[in-house]
């Protein structure tokens, strides 16, 4: 097949799937719960997990409720359904605000992004298109009023992937066609070995060759498609939808009972690997004894600042002992507002886990909104700022997570760890959105059986217990070859059964309990 495709196009074709199936590309999968397994057992860097239980002995659990701020939940999932957070103050369905708190039947949380009337977004815009469209309707945003730079930004965003969309066109034409071709010939289960040596099957057998499928090129395409229709396009605004005051950041009782939302894919596999039930022979085990509150704030596009500040004040107001934040952005034009909700949420002894993002960048100097960092310049606490690692022992930070040797905080398991998916099943999948559950989940494990330690004190002990690995590995996103400790605060690795153990030494000594008076 290399004779068949323009350099150009091959090149882009391999760098699309290993963006879209890294894992499939990697020369030796390591097992499917890599993540929760042990560096000196098993061979791979995952958070020992086991040992993590064994050495907590007869203790028994406490609740620990994990908000989950993400694009839905689908809570009918049968490892999720029992562990979910209920308002025992709510009547589910009967359209009345039993407990007073303005939210409509809000039961298993709320979502953000719809209304009353039940209809959501689905689709959203990326923030530098917000931006761009306010300064083509002569109304700039004050914190970003270079409307020339914006405009430039955004070109830079579109192009690439206007001509990636022109140059993949025939590449999945063909694929399709051969799938097609195959299918009627050999049946839906064929394989390429069944072509006969006439077949003209080029496209799917370069693919492949890659370790990749027609599905993993369909939704890269798919991906392109999406932020060219509606990510990166300043005249798409859904806003309407919802039905608020936009403009209002103060306004917080709008939106609808719906967590699950059009398209729950991603806030499944991020609360699974926090809570999915353990030992049930359902999908996965998750990490921690927790319910999951789901929160709806993360369309497919950027999450908006003030459903993001609305959204970590009702986890607070709700009773979430942590918030996971598997997402980010490059542009915050209400920042402020998610300040003061942040400094809320530390202030009751919640403690917040984000995502430190997918874009290889030093966030030591790029921006990834929400930051721990508010505009006065305060570093606020409770806050733990999280890359993607990989399971090889050598070569530990994930190629495409973010690092930042004093804007990470650790790195945890997020290189083709296996999750939920909506409708019972379980995915695989990559990004930093994958390992901040899995450190919000320990989190959520030393919280549970030391309900004694504050969240500052549970943060602090995963800092510190984190194992360090003295190896040298790629920087993301380039080849050069850095020292692993120079890419976090701690140059380590969340480590389940250290913080267990860590834990109980601590314990003793920390008082009050959290919640106490």
């Amino acid at each position: 097949m290399s004779d068949a495709l323009p350099m150009s196009l091959r090149s882009l074709v391999l760098g699309a799937l290993a963006l879209a199936a890294p894992a499939a590309l990697a020369q030796a999968a390591p097992p499917e719960n890599w993540h929760l397994l042990d560096r000196d057992a098993d061979g791979v860097a995952g958070i020992s997990l086991d040992a993590a239980y064994a050495a907590l002995g007869d203790r028994e659990p406490t609740e620990v409720v994990v908000a989950i701020i993400d694009s839905g939940v689908d809570i009918a999932h049968p490892d999720l359904a029992p562990v979910l957070w209920t308002n025992a103050d709510e009547v589910a369905g009967n359209g009345i605000d039993d407990d007073g708190n303005g939210y409509v039947d809000d039961v298993h949380g709320w979502s953000f992004l719809g209304n009353a009337e039940g209809e959501n977004v689905e689709h959203d815009t990326y923030e530098l298109a917000r931006l761009v469209a306010l300064c083509r309707a002569g109304t700039p945003d004050a914190t970003y009023a270079d409307c020339e730079a914006l405009e430039t930004a955004l070109e830079e965003e579109r192009r690439p992937l206007a001509e990636q969309a022109v140059q993949l066109g025939p590449l999945l034409a063909a694929a399709r066609s051969e799938d097609a071709h195959m299918r009627d010939k050999h049946g839906d289960d064929y394989t390429l070995g069944d072509a006969d040596q006439d077949d003209d099957i080029r496209a799917l057998s370069f693919l492949a060759q890659q370790g990749a499928s027609l599905s993993d090129l369909e939704d890269f395409a798919e991906s392109i498609e999406s932020r060219l229709e509606y990510g990166l396009n300043p005249d798409y605004d859904p806003r309407g939808v919802v039905g608020d005051d936009y403009a209002d950041v103060a306004e917080r009782l709008y939106g609808n009972a719906d967590v699950a939302g059009p398209d729950p894919n991603h806030g499944t596999g991020v609360a699974g690997l926090v809570a999915a039930v353990r030992g049930n022979d359902v999908g996965i085990d998750g990490i921690a004894p927790a319910r999951i509150m789901a929160l709806r704030a993360v369309p497919g596009g950027d999450e908006r600042d003030k459903d993001v500040a609305n959204a970590i004040r009702y986890a607070v107001d709700n009773g979430a002992d942590i918030i996971n934040m598997s997402f980010g952005k490059g542009y915050s034009p209400q920042k402020a507002a998610v300040d003061a909700a942040v400094a809320y949420a530390v202030e009751n002894g919640v403690l917040l886990v984000h995502a430190a993002g997918n874009s290889s960048e030093d966030i030591d100097v790029e921006d990834n909104f929400p930051t721990r960092t508010l505009l006065d310049g305060t570093v606020t606490g409770g806050w733990l700022e999280v890359g993607a690692s990989g399971a090889d022992n050598k070569a530990l930070a994930a190629s495409f997570s973010n690092y930042g040797r004093t804007g990470v905080d650790l790195f945890a398991p997020g290189a083709g760890v296996t999750s939920l998916k909506p409708g019972g099943g379980i995915q695989t999948a990559n990004g930093t959105s994958f390992a901040s559950p899995v450190v919000a989940g320990v989190a959520a494990l030393v919280m549970a059986y030391f309900p004694e330690l504050s969240a500052e004190e549970v943060r602090q002990i995963l800092l510190d217990s984190a194992t360090r690995y003295d190896v040298l590995t790629a920087r993301p996103g380039s080849d050069e070859e850095v020292a692993f400790g120079e890419l976090s605060v701690t140059g380590g690795v969340v480590d389940a059964a250290a913080a267990v153990r860590l834990a109980a030494e601590r314990a003793g000594a920390s008082t009050p309990p959290r919640g106490a008076e």
